[in-house]
């Protein structure tokens, strides 16, 4: 696949899914927008991606739950490459402890980045797609975005409401040409479990790559079909 001339926004890049999937969308030569809160990881992808893929890569860190961030990071991407053609949101936090043990700054901290964050930056870039006539948005509530489980429901909530959000921004901009994907992914071995106690088999997990390669799938469908949701589960947790 070839996307020479295609400007992707990957936020949440720094590291997991979104900085795995920043890599593939590069080596099939698109131009890279990269934003998270950590610099320093944003910068070191960059001369990664510039030095073996020769990659245009525009650097902005950005914290996704802030509206003046999410204003210059849009602004930035207009100024350096004029369009937007996919957006992957991969930000997110997680929390998983029983409801007696969540506290409030857990739920607010799991709403703000799962949610608003993705809020924030739809709210900015669709406007931009609009204006193109097409597009494509990537979200990844993950399985507990679908399917809800004991101790996890601050961020069920959080996800549920990133499901909820974005399958009505598809029915809102069906006729502006812009697409939506939403991938729900069971456990992905990635640093999202290295402050969760929960006991779990991280060798058994999908790997980043594997979330990431459904990631490109859903983004370079190409004709009238649009995948909308995708199920991917470890190998030990099929349906």
């Amino acid at each position: 696949m070839d996307l020479s001339g295609k400007v992707v926004m990957v936020v949440g890049a720094g590291r997991g899914i979104g900085r795995t999937a920043a890599e593939m969308f590069a080596a099939a030569g698109a131009d890279l927008v990269i934003a998270s809160r950590t610099e320093a990881e944003l910068l070191e992808l960059q001369f990664k991606l510039e030095r073996e893929q020769r990659s245009r890569v525009l650097v902005q860190p950005a914290d996704a739950t802030l509206p003046t961030d999410v204003e210059r990071l849009v602004s930035e991407t207009l100024h350096s490459f004029g369009r937007v053609d996919t957006l992957l949101y991969a930000a997110g936090v997680g929390a998983l402890k029983p409801l007696a043990e969540t506290s409030l700054d857990d739920f607010d901290r799991l709403m703000n980045v799962n949610t608003r964050g993705a809020f924030l930056v739809a709210k900015a870039v669709l406007p931009v797609m609009e204006k193109q006539r097409h597009g494509h948005v990537i979200a990844i509530p993950g399985i507990l975005g679908r399917a809800p489980m004991a101790h996890a429901a601050a961020y069920c909530a959080a996800k549920f409401a990133l499901t909820g959000m974005m399958k009505a921004l598809a029915l809102e901009y069906k006729r502006a040409g812009v697409r939506f994907s939403l991938l729900h992914f069971g456990g992905v071995n990635t640093s999202f479990w290295d402050a969760i106690g929960m006991r779990v088999q991280r060798e058994k997990m999908l790997t980043p790559e594997a979330a990431a390669r459904a990631v490109f799938f859903a983004a370079t469908q190409e004709g009238e079909g649009v995948l909308n949701e995708l199920v991917l589960q470890p190998e030990s947790h099929q349906l």
